[in-house]
């Protein structure tokens, strides 16, 4: 199971910049662009709520679980004769 932040896309569609972002929400740069980037662990829910807000967006916008399929573990390598 993943959740997958789609933040980049609610931008482009707003366009909006990174910057104006990040100063609407009061969240530094970087951390904003972490979050963009799909390399965050976690959000609070008052930043996601501020960024719906701004986004004018539901938070099913920014955020979408991606279901992996059942056998997704690798297999072990066996060796052939």
């Amino acid at each position: 199971m993943t959740i997958r932040i789609n933040l980049d896309v609610m931008m482009a569609k707003r366009k909006m910049r990174l910057k104006t972002l990040a100063q609407a929400v009061d969240i530094t740069e970087p951390n904003l662009s972490v979050l963009k980037n799909g390399k965050a662990k976690a959000i609070r829910l008052s930043t996601l709520d501020k960024l719906c807000e701004v986004l004018d967006c539901q938070p099913g916008d920014i955020l979408e679980f991606e279901k992996q399929p059942l056998n997704s573990e690798p297999r072990p390598v066996t060796e052939t004769a």
